[in-house]
């Protein structure tokens, strides 16, 4: 079963940056702006390990438009916010089952997405 130090290890060697980390909390805040991820929260929650991307707000306008985007992503999931509006990238994983190539396709698949839909994104997030 993978621990916080192998998640951190795991993510290091994808070469995200660890920004910030939160031991007692078992999470980290990782970035590579260049792969369009910033902030990005990985959290160890006892036998998940959650991670989330906090995209920017949206319009409900814009709520179909995702979810047709969920079923073309191959992992994780857009999710919203409910305090305050905010597009999430959000994919869950099991702790005891997790290694290197599943963190890698979870990160890469909103990666994937941001090369294909950004210019639309990027629309969208001006609208709200």
């Amino acid at each position: 079963m993978a621990n916080f130090e192998d998640v951190k290890r795991m993510v290091l060697d994808l070469g995200l940056e660890i920004r910030e980390e939160i031991p007692e909390e078992e999470l980290i805040i990782v970035e590579d702006e260049n792969r369009g991820i910033k902030n990005m929260i990985i959290d160890c929650e006892g036998d998940l390990l959650v991670i989330e991307q906090p995209i920017g707000k949206v319009s409900e306008k814009h709520y179909g438009w995702f979810l047709e985007r969920n079923r073309e992503m191959p992992f994780g999931a857009f999710a919203i916010d409910k305090e305050g509006g905010i597009l999430l990238y959000r994919q869950t994983l099991r702790l005891d089952t997790l290694d290197y190539e599943e963190l890698e396709a979870s990160i890469s698949s909103l990666e994937i997405f941001l090369a294909e839909w950004g210019d639309e994104l990027l629309k969208i997030l001006k609208e709200a």
